[in-house]
């Protein structure tokens, strides 16, 4: 009888953090928050945890929460979503900011990347922090993620206590992400000298830019991942001339970089200038590639209860985290940034669960 009764008990607590966490995705959808312009939803996901009594601290629209009991002696666990989208792309047959749901499905812009991940981790942390656990809480809501914004979490985590774990939700359907591959975008220009088409006069400087676009294209770095592969590099925009009849004296090219763990964008940068001609800026170094060991506590709890550890190509606030972390949240990755995205219901009652389970009575 009182094995019945505790397991009703945890039946009616997991349908109310469903239930809640539903009732917050929607509000969310309905708010638009474009990158950079989350205020908003920002000020309503502030008052929302202040009127259920937890307290909150904001840094632009940044909110944060830090379970009671805080102990320094402790390690400490951030679970961290954000909040920003992109802005709807062409397709949407449905109004993307009207949450509605269809046949156990949510759609709504944000549901899947990344809204149901942060309401799903706001109620793990909400049940979490009433129980006594050998680790600190804290929760935060950031912004700017879908631009790696400077105002995002990056702004946050140097007014935090250390971290010892951070879990990040974004979509991979309650897999954990123990590798993620950086970025690095390089402006290149290669220089000339004008003159007449007509005349064999200048310097093309395309023609200079085509050798190094050409070495873009097939240099491989030796250094492969056995998760992430290797390191790779796409010529993505460029441009040159200023009209038919003048041999330019300018080409400028963009190259997109997808690092893998075995490199710091700082030593891809240094090889990089030592091979190409032309002139090479790099826009930022900071978006690194993460690994997070797969004997880690958390990994290894998550393997036991039949997770699939996988490195993961597409880019989130990991990148910025320079402590361990793991990217795991439910739906899925394709679904993000598209028309008609959704969330089922049933993918976030899965994540409550699964992160509660990977949660309580945890030893990091």
């Amino acid at each position: 009888m009182i094995i019945f009764v505790f397991k009703m008990q945890k039946l009616m607590n997991t349908e109310y953090l469903l239930s809640e966490a539903v009732g917050m995705l929607k509000s969310l959808i309905s708010i638009p928050s474009f990158s950079r312009d989350e205020e908003a939803a920002a000020d309503y996901l502030q008052n929302y945890i202040e009127s259920i009594g937890i307290e909150t601290r904001r840094k632009g629209n940044n909110i944060i929460c830090v379970a009671p009991m805080f102990d320094l002696k402790k390690p400490t666990i951030l679970l961290n979503s954000h909040i920003d989208t992109v802005k709807p792309v062409n397709g949407w047959r449905k109004d993307p900011f009207n949450p509605v749901e269809e046949n156990g499905k949510l759609f709504g812009l944000g549901s899947n990347d990344a809204g149901a991940s942060l309401v799903s981790l706001f109620q793990v942390y909400q049940e979490l922090s009433k129980t006594r656990q050998e680790y600190n809480l804290i929760f935060v809501a950031s912004c700017e993620e879908e631009v790696s914004g400077k105002e995002g979490i990056e702004s946050v985590l140097s007014e935090l206590p250390p971290i010892a774990l951070g879990i990040v939700g974004e979509p991979t359907e309650m897999h954990p992400a123990i590798a993620e591959k950086g970025l690095m975008v390089l402006d290149v220009t290669s220089f000339g000298k004008a003159g007449h088409a007509a005349r064999n006069e200048g310097e093309n400087a395309i023609y200079k830019a085509l050798e190094d676009i050409q070495w873009f294209k097939e240099h491989r770095f030796k250094k492969e991942s056995p998760l992430l592969g290797p390191v790779k590099m796409s010529v993505t925009q460029i441009n040159a001339g200023t009209q038919h009849n003048v041999i330019p004296d300018r080409c400028t090219f963009v190259v997109d970089i997808r690092s893998n763990e075995l490199y710091s964008n700082e030593e891809l940068f240094a090889d990089i200038k030592k091979h190409v001609k032309s002139e090479v800026k790099a826009r930022s170094f900071r978006l690194n590639s993460s690994r997070i060991e797969e004997n880690h506590p958390f990994i290894k709890r998550a393997i036991k209860m039949g997770r699939a550890p996988f490195g993961s190509p597409t880019l989130s606030d990991q990148a910025l985290m320079p402590f361990p972390s793991v990217k795991i949240g439910p739906g899925k990755s394709s679904r993000s940034h598209t028309a008609d995205e959704y969330i089922l219901i049933s993918e976030i009652e899965e994540a409550i669960n699964l992160y509660l389970q990977l949660l309580d009575g945890l030893t990091i």
